[in-house]
């Protein structure tokens, strides 16, 4: 299956990530604390580096939390280490 990949444009969700996007997820969310996100599907932009939108499972670390969804976008630039851009809980 070929898919057209536009740049700016961001690619569809799939829930294939591979070993390069996990690694980008664990070192952007390393020092995150209060919630537990877990990557479920990933989708990507590329521009100057590449946007990660990382559709998660988010859990907080207290007892009783609940279950919620959550979209994790991701910047890696061309040089540099990937940081976290913005989190929004899905309702």
């Amino acid at each position: 299956m070929e898919t057209n990949v536009m740049v700016g444009t961001f690619t569809a969700y799939t829930n294939k990530m591979t070993t390069e996007q996990l690694n980008v997820f664990s070192q952007a969310t390393k020092g995150l604390e209060g919630v537990d996100y877990t990557p479920l599907a990933v989708s990507t932009q590329l521009v100057s580096g590449t946007n990660y939108r990382f559709f998660c499972n988010s859990k907080g670390v207290y007892p009783n939390s609940l279950n919620e969804g959550a979209i994790v976008t991701i910047y890696q630039p061309l040089q540099g280490q990937p940081h976290v851009t913005s989190i929004h809980r899905c309702q």
